[in-house]
């Protein structure tokens, strides 16, 4: 899947780079962007990132009728601490322009996508983003390494995802501030909490860790927080109902 993904974003990449060359790359975005470390760790432990996802390779159509606006407003109200914004366009039906329609809620925003490329930081840059995702697994060391330096000039947070212990080995030198433990088996398309259990074991003091895929009812978030994940990533189980605002109401205990 992974391969499938990076192939899809090859034009983008390309689009850009030749953008970049002729100094044609959107200026970095000039307003305010809200402290998604920050906020994290004032909602954590059990801090709920709810994610506006419309579709997904394993369930096709999730929710294409909920808008950007309409999800940022129920979220801000159900308590999310921040919110994840799919913005791939091939597989998840995305846009880069729903950060823009996603920010006047006031909350923190992940770019979540498939960022390979240097270029793809500068234009994530571009955007009222707070932070970005970086997929261990689909980058080199020296590559992370990079990224992760320059989301950090345009002052972008960055959530490092990984899968599994060779994933964690790759990028614990890096010293990232962020790390996501997705519970999703790549190969089966399934989920395990056994991933982030095995894990959790290994979070060092001072980082902030994040528990994604399979959170479905507020006892699987305080079993996150239990065992020292200082918040939960949730999409699926929150786009699939007929009301996102109130399922993740349910999930902040603000139901």
């Amino acid at each position: 899947m992974l391969n499938r993904f990076r192939e899809a974003k090859q034009a983008e990449i390309e689009r850009l780079v030749k953008l970049e060359d002729e100094g044609l790359m959107p200026p970095p975005f000039e307003g305010e962007r809200p402290d998604f470390i920050r906020a994290l760790w004032e909602n954590g432990p059990g801090a709920v990132i709810a994610e506006y996802k419309r579709a997904s390779p394993s369930r096709g159509e999730i929710n294409m009728g909920l808008t950007p606006e309409q999800a940022a407003e129920s979220y801000r109200k159900a308590g999310a601490a921040a919110m994840s914004v799919l913005t791939e366009e091939a597989y998840f039906k995305g846009s880069l322009e729903y950060l823009t329609r996603m920010a006047g809620a006031g909350l923190p925003l992940l770019r979540k996508d498939f960022i390979l490329h240097p270029v793809q930081v500068i234009h994530t840059a571009s955007t009222p983003a707070s932070a970005l995702l970086l997929i261990a697994r689909m980058s080199e060391a020296d590559e992370l390494r990079a990224m992760l330096g320059l989301a950090e000039a345009f002052g972008l947070a960055c959530v490092v995802e990984v899968f599994d212990e060779a994933d964690l080995d790759k990028v614990e030198p890096l010293e990232p501030e962020i790390i996501q433990v997705n519970n999703r088996d790549l190969d089966k398309l399934t989920t395990d909490f056994a991933v982030s259990e095995r894990l959790a074991a290994r979070k060092q003091e001072g980082q902030i860790w994040i528990s994604a895929s399979g959170i479905k009812t507020r006892a699987d978030v305080e079993r996150m927080a239990a065992l020292g994940y200082d918040a939960v990533l949730v999409g699926t189980s929150l786009m699939s109902g007929e009301d996102p605002g109130a399922a993740l109401a349910g999930l902040t205990g603000r139901r």
